[in-house]
């Protein structure tokens, strides 16, 4: 039998299809998949029909299969629980319409990111109307809504790292009222996807570091959702293959010392299996590639009441296919740890 269509997932096992397995983010889900211990790894395909079925040479002996053309008929007969590593446009379709065949979506593009009808039509126009039971997958917040979502909608690479950060700080109310929150963040040339173009052209990129999206990237609305405030964000392209570093300046309210930013934050992480903070020690992006670690450093200036957050994860990993499996994990009743360590 085909190894891509395997019905039998064993005892304990979920059956699973990766759509869009030939995207950097979606060979990581094969790779994560294949060889997870309560996943069976029934099918994956391209993302187009017109696809020629073609094997994934660096998992050679992970997993054997083949990336087939895209039928959605197929992946809903074949899997119960399915991973979308699509452009935006193609998982606002196929998201719908494994959903009305009862099965259970976990998509890692932005096509049910925002809740605002005004918002996801300026940034996510095919997303026309938001189908019942989607939940943002932050998981370290949004955890316990998971288990019931009919559809995981994961986070943005740059929302997670800056969320991640910011978040329990906004929440606490430890930031100034009406005061600039500033992103800054450089990302490696895989967030920008396989395809090619004149940005991510090797002679372009190699020895340069660009700004890119200011006043236009669409993760902006996606961060201002979540955190329930506005954000200046500027993403940067640098000649890595992998990472995001963001750096994040914010003012912090009347009173607030580092002492109690360092409380807020360990308490707020305390049970984050996958969030390292590391306090006055600034992380750096090689210390989370290929892995699903965010590791956050921070520094407070208490005469001025200024704060500087540094967060790095694997955008491909924590940012992209990491998340989607520990979201799976969460989906199922498993440790979320399940898989990525």
């Amino acid at each position: 039998m085909n190894k891509n269509s395997r019905s039998d997932a064993g005892p304990g096992r979920a059956r699973v299809a990766v759509v869009g397995a030939t995207g950097y983010a979606g060979q990581e889900l094969v790779r994560l998949l294949a060889r997870h211990p309560h996943a069976t790894l029934t099918m994956a395909t391209a993302s187009q029909a017109s696809s020629t079925p073609r094997s994934l040479p660096g998992l050679r002996r992970l997993w054997d299969g083949q990336v087939l053309p895209l039928e959605p008929a197929a992946v809903i007969d074949a899997a119960d629980i399915i991973f979308l590593a699509l452009p935006e446009a193609a998982s606002a379709e196929l998201g719908a319409a494994f959903l009305a065949a009862g099965r259970r979506v976990i998509d890692l593009s932005g096509a049910f990111r925002l809740k605002d009808d005004t918002a996801r039509a300026r940034w996510y126009p095919a997303t026309t109307t938001m189908p019942d039971g989607v939940v943002y997958g932050l998981t370290e917040f949004t955890g316990a809504q998971i288990p019931g979502a009919r559809l995981v909608s994961c986070p943005g690479c740059y929302p997670t790292a800056s969320l991640l950060a910011l978040q329990p700080l906004a929440e606490a109310g430890l930031l100034r009222d009406g005061g600039d929150v500033i992103i800054d963040a450089k990302s490696g040339v895989s967030g920008a996807g396989k395809a090619p173009s004149d940005r991510t052209h090797f002679c372009e990129n190699h020895g340069s570091v660009a700004a890119y999206g200011l006043f236009g990237h669409r993760h902006t609305a996606e961060m201002v959702q979540f955190l329930g405030r506005d954000v200046t964000f500027t993403p940067h392209l640098v000649p890595l293959d992998r990472g995001i570093l963001s750096t994040m300046y914010a003012r912090l309210a009347p009173g607030v010392t580092a002492a109690r930013v360092t409380e807020t934050l360990e308490a707020a992480h305390a049970r984050s299996p996958f969030v390292r903070l590391t306090g006055d020690t600034l992380p750096e992006i090689k210390h989370v590639a290929y892995t699903n670690f965010c590791d956050i450093g921070w520094r407070v200036d208490e005469a001025t009441g200024r704060i500087i957050l540094v967060s790095v994860i694997d955008n491909l990993l924590k940012g992209a296919a990491g998340q989607g499996v520990q979201n799976f994990n969460v989906l199922v009743g498993l440790d979320e740890t399940t898989g990525l360590y």
